[in-house]
């Protein structure tokens, strides 16, 4: 992997420029990185007390797909997997939506001892917790992520959600968060409300139509997009779906990295 932007040519007034100069080679070697380096490319931003940080993390192939035959695997690559264990491991909550959780087969997070002492010192716990946003509550309340989760897994739902589907949740194990006050998720209350939990340093893995009701509301913070170097054509889904904004929504670059022609981007609110 190496660091294509921000460039790092800069020399300090207190650096000679051979030391620049080497600083820079090695950040444009292609080697691998280590978790710690990417654990620091990807940290948070320092947040104020009552700050809160929603970060998405997806991969698009060159034509604009988000998925292929309706998982996003077939698009990533290995280095795009650690990139997707490092973001969850920074995070206090992983947030999908319940069509993501299905098809993608999500399982509890785990405790990563990669991460441990750096989880510790930021006050998290020792894993993040997994929130299902969901409208319906149509999940499979069985599975290990409900049942056998390393902490309980949060169901976002709105106060008109099938009464029958909520205890059923609850007799699994699954926390109810309210965040809506009919059947369906406001995307800025489900921020607000798993902030007010203590999960301020928010991770969603979508899917599209969960990411784009968040652009919508004008509640994403930052997008860390893998473009994967490949072409499927198709009828796929883009990153964010649903009804357009009325003004696109412009982000800044934060960082680029690349590795095997995939290009590791982050681009931040202005």
């Amino acid at each position: 992997m190496r660091r294509l932007f921000p460039v790092t040519d800069q020399t300090s007034p207190a650096e000679a420029p051979d030391r620049a100069r080497a600083r820079q080679a090695e950040a444009l070697t292609d080697r691998e990185w280590s978790l710690d380096e990417l654990a620091e490319a990807y940290a948070y931003p320092a947040l104020g007390p009552d700050g809160h940080w929603l970060r998405a993390n997806m991969v698009s192939t060159l034509d604009g797909a988000a998925q292929h035959d309706g998982r996003s695997q077939p698009i990533s690559g290995e280095t795009d997997m650690r990139i997707f264990g490092t973001l969850r491991a920074l995070a206090d909550v992983v947030i999908a939506g319940a069509e993501t959780v299905r098809q993608e087969g999500y399982r509890p997070a785990r405790a990563r001892e990669a991460f441990a002492a750096r989880r510790e010192a930021a006050g998290q716990g020792p894993a993040p917790v997994i929130a299902v946003v969901t409208a319906g509550l149509d999940l499979d309340f069985s599975l290990p992520l409900f049942t056998s989760p390393l902490v309980p897994t949060l169901v976002v739902t709105g106060a008109g959600a099938p009464s029958d589907r909520v205890a059923e949740a609850v007799r699994a194990g699954a926390e109810v968060v309210i965040a809506g006050e009919g059947a369906a998720v406001d995307p800025a209350r489900a921020v607000r409300e798993l902030a007010d939990r203590g999960l301020r340093r928010q991770l969603t893995e979508g899917g599209p139509r969960l990411l784009g009701q968040f652009v919508a509301a004008d509640v994403l913070d930052e997008l860390c997009l893998t473009i994967s170097p490949m072409l499927t054509a198709g009828d796929a889904q883009r990153i964010a779906g649903g009804p357009a904004v009325a003004v696109p929504h412009r982000l800044a670059p934060a960082s680029v990295l690349e590795e095997a022609g995939f290009l590791f981007t982050s681009y931040r609110r202005i």
